[in-house]
């Protein structure tokens, strides 16, 4: 049976609480922010709801919208922006121990893709031996390989390079894996194998990931914040439209009234689609696509 070790949990997911020590002022988190920083979400919802209500002219006429279609407008605003916008997420990186025997992993639900995993060695063989390379630490490599002139240079560097990537290529130093987005599960192709008699001996590997951004982070985001209100006050002016337009007319004096439900919805879907267009042409601050060749 699996127990907790190192940083990962009891069935051996990645932690994702602060690390942080304020102590110290040392550690780091995994996929971690300051929630002290932000304005509070409470606030950041209560400010949207008012922004509906006023809009719709609350106060001025009755509004028909209970606390439960603002919430709902509010929910599905989210759900639209992460499905749609490449900033509903971040690049970050976690550190994942793999133990021997052992390919399968479940990440935190944060995670939304794992786009590579780094190992420490340039080889099947990990720890501190001759596959073994820090290019940060070693101190060497600016005095003999990087400085023209004198012994190397820029093209023995190229050289070296060119001989790590084949070498990982060669003996596992790229690890294929897959990744389920729904599930979370980490599968790592390869099986780790045993280190000589130790059967606890792990490998910490760096996972390049991509994390969702928390809801208060996004309402706390400037290019974002306008963009979920308005698509919040689209949806619940929509669903006020829709009851209006049950009844088309009201009886009274006169020949009674009549109601918007129709204006209300048309005004609403165009809105929506003018917030879709927004985030096709990244105004609300996503990554724009780049050249692919190929």
């Amino acid at each position: 049976m699996a127990t907790a070790t190192g940083n990962l949990t009891a069935n051996l997911s990645l932690t994702t609480d602060s690390l942080y020590n304020p102590a110290t002022g040392t550690g780091a988190g995994h996929i971690a922010f300051d929630a002290t920083l932000l304005i509070p979400e409470a606030q950041q919802r209560n400010d949207i709801v008012d922004y509906i209500r006023l809009r719709l002219g609350d106060q001025i006429v009755d509004v028909e919208a209970d606390k439960e279609h603002y919430d709902m407008g509010i929910k599905q605003a989210f759900v639209r922006y992460r499905q749609r916008s490449s900033n509903a997420v971040e690049e970050s990186y976690a550190f994942l121990d793999l133990h021997p025997e052992t390919q399968e992993y479940i990440l935190p639900r944060e995670i939304m893709d794992v786009r590579q995993i780094f190992r420490r060695g340039i080889g099947s063989v990990t720890g501190t031996t001759a596959s073994q390379f820090e290019p940060f630490a070693s101190g060497y490599l600016n005095t003999y390989m990087l400085v023209a002139g004198r012994v190397g240079g820029l093209a023995n560097y190229e050289l070296f390079v060119d001989y790590q990537k084949l070498a990982m290529t060669m003996f596992g130093g790229y690890m294929n894996f897959t990744f389920n987005k729904a599930t979370k599960k980490l599968t790592v192709i390869r099986k780790q194998p045993w280190q000589g008699t130790n059967s606890t001996a792990v490998e910490s590997v760096a996972l390049w990931v991509y994390n969702v951004k928390p809801d208060a982070m996004l309402l706390n985001d400037p290019q974002v914040f306008p963009w979920i209100q308005d698509y919040a006050y689209a949806l619940v002016m929509m669903s006020i439209g829709q009851a209006r337009e049950k009844f088309a007319t009201i009886a009274g004096p006169q020949g009674g009234g009549s109601l918007n439900g129709a204006a209300l919805k048309s005004e609403g879907q165009a809105l929506l689609d003018k917030l879709d267009a927004e985030i096709s042409s990244y105004a609300d601050g996503g990554m724009p696509l780049t050249w692919i060749t190929g």
